[in-house]
This record gives C-alpha cells, structure tokens and sequence, in this order.
C-alpha cells in the first residue's frame, strides 16, 4: 500500500463539541436493583434515559459488584476491548522482534494507523461526526481498490482493522459488520507470525462480542492465543488481552466454570510477571467477582473486591476516587451477602471520598447510580427517610445542571414517587408523578412508549388513591401504545393489563372479561417466564378464583391441580 487518506489529504472540518458518551445511552430503562441474600426487596428504583423505552421489562436484574466498572472500563479498553491501539500495537512490534526485526517500512505504516485513528478520535471529540465517517470511508474506497487488485497482506487487514475501530467509536455497528466480514476474507489466509496479526485479531474478537457475535469472537480469540502461546509460552503476559476478551465472552453464553477458570488463569500470570500488588490485576478480579455474584457466588467475590481495594489503597492511598470506586463495589458485594448495615456504611463512605477527591462532577451518571443504589437499600432496611433524601438530591443536582424540566429529572421523580408510595403517601406521589408525565410529554412523541413508565405508576396510584376511573384511562391507552410498540404477546403489555384487571374488578367488569385478561397475561408470562415461574403461579391464583366464580368448573380443576403442584414446589424451595 502507498499510504493512508489523511484529513489535511482529503477534507477541511469545523469544530464543534459533542458528547461523546451519547453514543452509549441504551434504548429502554436500566434498573439498578440491590437485593439482600433470603430477602425480598419492597421498592424498585430505576434510571430512566430520555430516549424511548425498549424492553425493560424482559430484563432481570440481580445486584452487582458494578460500581468499580467505571474505573475498571479504562483499563479493560486498554487491554482487551480494542479502543486504545498504540501500545496495542507497539506489542506486535515486540512480538515480532523475537522473530524477526520489522522493517522501516512496517514502523512507518504503525506510525500512519496510529495517526489515523487518533485523527478520527479527534474528529469525533470534536463534533464532526460526519466528517470522520467520510475520512473512514474514503481509507475503506482506498484499501478496497488494493484488495480487487489482489494485496490481501497485513497492510490490507491492519487498515480494515482500524477503519473498524473507527466506526466502532462512532457507534455505526453496522458498518462495523461489514467491514468485519471483509477483515476476516483477508486474515484467513494470512500466516500467524505476520506482524501486528495478533493486536489485529484482539480487536476483532474485541468487536465481534461487541456485536454479539460470540462465536466467531471466540474462534478469533482461541487463533491468537494459540499463535501467542507458540511464541511466548503459556505464562507469557502477551496471553492476558485475548485471555481477557474470551473469560468475558464464556462469562456471557453461560459457561461460567470455564470462564472462571480463564479469569484464574490471567491473574496467575499477572501475578508472576508483575507482582502480586499491580494494578493490572484490577481488571480480571474485578470480572471474576462481578461473575462470581452473577452465579449466586458472593462470599467467593468479596474476598476479590477487597484485594483490589488494598491494591488501590496501596496505589492511590485512602483519599483517592479510585479507592472510592473499589470501596462501592465492595459495599455492592456486602449487600449480596446480606450485611445491609455494613453496606449501607461502606457506601457513604465511598460517596464521600469521590466527593472530597472531587473524582467526578456531582452529575456524573455514575455518581447518580450510586446514590440510588444507595437509596434503594435504604429503602430495603426500612430506613426511607434518608433513602429519600439521597433521592431528592439526586433531582436537585439534575435541575441545577440540566434545569428543572429536563427529562433526566423524570428518573429521580419517579424514584421520589416510587418511595412516597412506599410510605403510603400517595397524594405526593401522584404529585410527583403527574410532573414526570408532563415533562415527558413535552420530550417525545405522545404514542412513545418511553412515555408509559410514568403514566403506568399514575395510574397505580391513583388506583391506591381510589381514582379509577381515570386510572382505567391512563392504563388503557398504555395498553395501546406498547401494543403498537411491543406486540400484544409481549411482557409491557403483560405487565399492562394485569393492572388493568386490577382497577376493572374494582369498577365491577364482567367476571368473564377479567378471566380472558388474565389468560392472555399467563400466556405472555409463561412464555417470558417460563411455566413454573413465581409470575406464573400468582396468576394462577387469580384465574383459579375467577373460573370458580363463573362456574366452570372442568377447566379450574385442571388450573388448581397445576397451582397445588407449584404451590408445594416454592413451598419446599422456601424450606431449603
């Protein structure tokens, strides 16, 4: 190849800033829920993006060591996700070293894929979003003509990587698809001692999880710690990216025993080549441990997040914010375990120390999760005074950086009301809720279905609140729009009409209508849920009492033997 397209070759930009982070925000509603080990947790709280809400309600949350993610993220894109390429590959060049020197002319292509994608990163830092798709797509025209032309060499595979990464960064996945099926035609057929091979298929196994395409991440991934293991032997430090990407992708498909071992294997070698105390161990003892809760395994993970909180005191000292990170996962992993007051202390701790390092910005999204994670186990303890308290502040920070109607408020009002309604204050709540609601409205779309989560808990309340006839309303046209939104068999919709044949029993609807609601709220939950799910057997109940009374008495034998016989199966799991 002849060289790369560069932006001073190609096209002039304007400045203007962007943030970067927007490219994350997740389509729906992301609920941080800390539960205590044999206890059941009385109130919900939820960050809500402004954008529409997708299928929240298909998730199942389960607490997590999370809160030392934010930090461990840096470090886990320098080392396995592919977003950081200079040492990457200033790697392979090393790599290559203990074969044969590179050549001049391999250092100068390092020097142009490197000042490439720091070129793109700057076109996007700096708003010109469009302009470095056009820089990206203008390198991929280039190395296409080298490719027709028959130059299927490192040169062509590197260039596509990083013109991969670029759309990556960008957030275009699917033109990270593309150009990943055109990565793979080149490297196939490439020889594993080629230099820069191994960073090239880190990030592509990097990207191909990204994309959920784990099977192909895992096939790039076993590629090159076969080639590294030839070259460096099993021990060898070079191991721990690609280690790192597949412990995360085995973790992910539900082969946690394997991916626990990977994760051993990485600290083991991190431990012999750099000591037991580095901080390059933060990052598989943090997966561990967030996979160990994830398999019910707490106990086993607190032992993790506590060496990574001596590393970091070790490190940093007491005072600083990454000490207070390690100090929030450790209290994310106390609450696992059930010790609620010493997580509950750990956590304003924690919250504290972030504050007095000034760490982060008071808005910061990680910040605000933690004082909800915080909020809600206060809530879980009954101590909701001061859970709201956290919430309130969390609603007065908002205003004061976005102001007071901007959408981001809605989660904290939400909260506030989901708390109220906790302590039987419902006139607050419907107050609070009823604000939510119209500051949605004036964001999205009336028929948005991010506009449902509010007016479904209004109408909640103002069910509590003996308001039923404008309860029905309110839940009927939810009912409406996640049908469009989601299809009638769908979980929101589920959730929508089991509150409906709440409020039409209190309005005297017919007894045969309120039955087939419930038959297509089984329906929908055995489907999600599985048959003999807890979702399940309560409806179940419901259906049991309404075939008895209207008569039918054939079908509720058969629906009250399936009842007793999940009845007994809980029983003996609450024994145990």
């Amino acid at each position: 190849m002849n060289g790369l397209i560069f932006l001073s070759d190609y096209i002039r930009i304007t400045r203007v800033f962007v943030d970067l982070n927007s490219r994350s925000l997740q389509r729906g509603i992301t609920c941080f829920s800390i539960c205590l080990q044999k206890q059941k947790c009385s109130i919900k709280l939820y960050m809500i993006p402004t954008t529409t809400v997708a299928q929240h309600w298909m998730l199942k949350t389960f607490a997590s060591a999370g809160s030392l993610n934010a930090e461990v993220e840096c470090q886990e894109n320098h080392i396995s996700s592919g977003f950081s390429t200079s040492n990457d590959f200033r790697r392979s060049k090393t790599v290559a070293d203990s074969s044969s020197k590179p050549s001049d002319g391999v250092d100068d292509f390092e020097r142009q894929l490197q000042e490439l994608f720091d070129e793109v990163k700057m076109m996007i830092k700096m708003g010109n979003k469009n302009d470095a798709v056009d820089l990206l797509q203008a390198n991929y025209e280039f190395v296409k003509e080298q490719i027709n032309a028959g130059s299927r060499g490192i040169e062509e595979a590197a260039t596509l990587d990083i013109i991969a990464l670029g759309y990556m960064a960008i957030g275009d996945l699917k033109s990270v698809g593309f150009i990943l099926n055109k990565l793979d035609e080149v490297v196939e057929n490439l020889k594993d001692d080629e230099p820069l091979l191994d960073s090239v298929l880190i990030h592509m196994g990097s990207m191909y999880s990204a994309l959920g395409k784990f099977e192909k991440s895992m096939h790039v991934y076993q590629r090159v710690i076969a080639t590294l293991e030839r070259k460096h032997g099993k021990g060898s430090a070079f191991l721990v990216s690609p280690l790192l990407g597949m412990a995360k992708i085995l973790g992910s498909i539900g082969k946690a025993t394997t991916a626990i071992e990977v994760y051993q294997r990485v600290i083991s070698i991190l431990e012999s080549s750099r000591g037991a105390e580095s901080k390059d161990l933060v990052v598989p003892l943090s997966g561990l441990g967030n996979l160990l809760i994830k398999e019910g395994r707490a106990t086993d993970a607190e032992s993790l997040f506590n060496r990574i909180l001596s590393i970091y005191k070790e490190s940093y000292g007491e005072y600083d914010g990454r000490f207070g990170m390690a100090l929030c996962s450790v209290a994310h992993v106390k609450c696992a375990t059930g010790n609620a007051e010493e997580a509950i202390n750990l956590y304003r701790k924690a919250l504290q120390v972030i504050k007095d390092a000034d760490y982060m910005a008071l808005d910061d999204s990680i910040m605000e999760r933690m004082r909800i994670d915080l909020a809600e186990l206060l809530h879980v303890v009954g101590r909701g005074n001061e859970g709201r308290e956290l919430l309130e502040e969390c609603l007065l920070i908002t205003e004061k950086y976005k102001g007071k109607d901007h959408p981001s408020s809605v989660t904290h009002l939400i909260n506030l009301a989901t708390s109220y309604s906790q302590s039987k204050n419902y006139v607050e709540a419907e107050r609070l809720l009823r604000t939510s609601l119209e500051i949605m409205m004036k964001s999205v779309r009336p028929d948005d279905s991010s506009i449902t989560f509010p007016m479904l808990h209004l109408a909640v309340t103002l069910y509590r609140l003996n308001q039923d006839e404008e309860a029905e309303q309110l839940t009927l046209e939810v009912l409406r729009i996640r049908e469009k939104a989601f299809g009638k068999d769908s979980l929101p919709v589920g959730e929508a009409l089991d509150c409906l044949v709440s409020i039409q029993t209190r309005l005297g609807k017919s007894e045969a209508e309120l039955l087939e609601l419930l038959k297509q709220v089984l329906k929908i939950q055995e489907k999600e849920f599985g048959y003999e799910s807890e979702e399940v057997m309560r409806t179940l109940k419901k259906i049991v009492f309404y075939l008895d009374k209207t008569g039918r008495k054939d079908e509720k034998f058969s629906m009250q033997k399936r009842l007793s016989v999940l009845r007994m199966k809980y029983k003996q799991m609450m024994q145990y």
